[in-house]
């Protein structure tokens, strides 16, 4: 998938909330994303911006705070506070909760099964 700067429409969203620890904390690493994807990180205010609010609610991602990222190209989303790799890959489009190649639940769910 190639990356595009965005123009006048967004594709990718940060919804944080102005006095939100968490969504402060993500600052650096999204100005990181945009200086080394070359990408522009959309961000809206929703603790004291109504029309913000409704629209993060309208997208029905589960996420119940902020910061919540939203791609619009992949509808891809991030709940929280992520790392770096997590932030890189949403905004590559990559579904941030389908791990490539793990298999760590499975011998976890081996166990479950042998003490049935």
């Amino acid at each position: 998938m190639s990356l595009k700067s965005v123009s006048s429409q967004a594709s990718l969203i940060k919804f944080y909330g102005q006095e939100c620890g968490f969504c402060h904390q993500m600052e650096p690493l999204d100005e990181r994303l945009e200086k080394e994807l070359r990408v522009k990180l959309e961000r809206l205010e929703v603790w004291h911006n109504e029309e913000n609010a409704n629209k993060m609610f309208s997208l029905q991602t589960g996420c119940q705070g902020v910061p919540m990222y939203y791609n619009e190209d992949s509808k891809a989303v991030l709940c929280g506070a992520v790392d770096y790799d997590v932030l890189k890959g949403w905004a590559k489009g990559e579904d941030p909760n389908q791990p490539e190649h793990s298999h760590e639940g499975d011998q976890h769910n081996q166990l479950h099964k042998d003490h049935q």
